[in-house]
């Protein structure tokens, strides 16, 4: 493990008025996406959509960093140039989300674990010889306060997880980026969101030091704290930004790297409202907090792309643009 290296490409994911772009959507993710706007599903419109993402022109403004997924690391532009080639020459950062997905987790209904770590070793290796220098990897945690969800279990099989993920990643000199997503289905209210955050973080942080985690060459990516999409007691984003700033003073080091938001079932308006808000709020933070938006960027672009993927190439990246533009300002 190289410090020095972990440390400075940390820094560079967060510089100031940066985020990460998340672009490594599943297989059945992406096609999910495609077929809702009538996109046809295969390889070419995969590669074709992925291109106008990467070749997006001053992208680099906002974005330091791209997660790729498996088949896009490996992609290429129509004149032979590999993605991450095309990135790199914009000073962007490539990375690579490494999990294989939430399965079900034995004897606990309704939850589920991250599973990927068998020959994760092997893998990273080959995907820092592709060029990356940061991973990903998701774990999901489900509230449900009638069934008591989600348990310690849950919470300790993907915190261990994540940290184990985490150690592979160190080694080969990548940055960990570490995602437990707290879902927003449900009607649990804010305080509930609130208590199940600051455990699974606290738990989290708990694996990580126990596990020898670098935390200044570690990156947090988590949910805010909201209440469930479905409760009837919603709130201002002041109390959001409040709230989740809160939590992350009590619970997250002093010395982690810095942390960003995934949008995870926010709007994309709302998602950079709260994020600016926040910014507002509070002018000195122990860390960069900043954004690694997926949806909350791309949106506005795939519908623009769906439509008329060749006439509405340029408008597409220039709503790609704009977003990105728009998250760069809200952490300023």
């Amino acid at each position: 493990m190289n410090k020095e290296i972990l440390k400075n490409t940390a820094q560079k994911m967060v510089a100031y008025g940066k985020g990460i772009l998340a672009i490594d959507e599943s297989h059945g993710t992406c096609e999910k996406r495609f077929k809702a706007l009538n996109v046809a599903f295969n390889e070419q419109t995969r590669q074709n959509y992925r291109q106008m993402l990467v070749t997006t022109e001053n992208i680099e403004e906002a974005v330091a960093g791209y997660i790729l997924f498996d088949e896009t690391i490996r992609q290429k532009t129509d004149d032979g140039k590999r993605f991450v080639d095309v990135l790199s020459d914009k000073g962007i950062l490539s990375g690579i989300k490494v999990d294989k997905g939430a399965k079900d987790l034995a004897l606990f209904p309704g939850e589920k674990v991250t599973e990927g770590l068998d020959e994760l070793r092997e893998r990273l290796i080959e995907y820092k010889q592709l060029g990356a220098s940061f991973a990903k990897w998701r774990a999901v945690i489900t509230i449900d306060e009638e069934n008591n969800l989600p348990t310690q279990a849950c919470i300790e099989s993907n915190t261990h997880a994540l940290a184990r993920y985490a150690a592979l990643c160190q080694e080969a000199d990548i940055v960990p980026m570490v995602e437990p997503e707290i879902l927003l289905d449900g009607n649990h209210s804010l305080e509930t969101c609130r208590e199940v955050s600051q455990k699974v973080w606290s738990e989290l942080f708990r694996q990580l030091e126990l596990l020898n985690i670098y935390l200044p060459g570690t990156i947090l990516k988590t949910s805010m704290v909201l209440p469930g999409k479905d409760s009837e007691n919603q709130v201002s984003d002041e109390v959001i930004a409040k709230e989740t700033i809160e939590s992350f003073k009590k619970v997250v080091p002093e010395d982690l790297a810095g942390i960003v938001f995934l949008s995870g079932g926010q709007s994309a308006k709302e998602s950079t409202d709260r994020l600016q808000k926040m910014h507002e709020l509070y002018k000195d933070l122990p860390w960069p907090v900043s954004f690694s938006y997926g949806r909350g960027i791309q949106q506005p672009a795939l519908e623009l792309w769906a439509k008329d993927p060749v006439a509405n190439y340029k408008q597409a990246q220039q709503a790609l643009l704009e977003r990105a533009l728009a998250n760069g300002e809200a952490v300023k």
